[in-house]
């Protein structure tokens, strides 16, 4: 299954979906767009200069994130690129979309524009179970 960041942030920050997106990745391969480990080091810093989370909070959330068994995929950027201009979305969204796109996988996301997004394209949505 295609994972993305707010999923994985999900788990990381212990947010309360944590337990069920647990449930719904353990034993998948869990495949992830290229831009990943960006998006998570990026939110990571937005939370801590939002004053969320603390520098140790930041480094633990990194560190568990490098024990994560995700692939990272290889894409094709242009047609994110394509994707993105067509439904007006930013190319990181773009790029988890031609992810599960290419991989015929199905895309679990916290993420409800994204999940629009997904449906738009006829693209199979994992849905998290209570």
């Amino acid at each position: 299954m295609v994972i993305d960041t707010s999923a994985v942030l999900a788990v990381l920050l212990n947010e309360p979906t944590r337990p069920a997106l647990i449930r719904a990745t353990q034993g998948k391969n869990l495949v992830a767009a290229p831009s990943l480990p960006w998006e998570v080091g990026n939110a990571l810093i937005a939370g801590l200069r939002r004053r969320r989370l603390t520098r140790a909070g930041v480094n633990a959330a990194w560190s568990s994130y490098r024990q994560v068994q995700v692939r990272i995929a290889e894409i094709d950027v242009g047609s994110a690129l394509e994707i993105a201009s067509d439904l007006h979305l930013h190319a990181y969204d773009a790029y988890v979309l031609e992810t599960a796109r290419a991989q015929g996988r199905p895309l679990i996301t916290l993420d409800r524009g994204l999940a629009r997004a997904a449906a738009k394209l006829a693209l199979k949505l994992l849905e998290l179970g209570s």
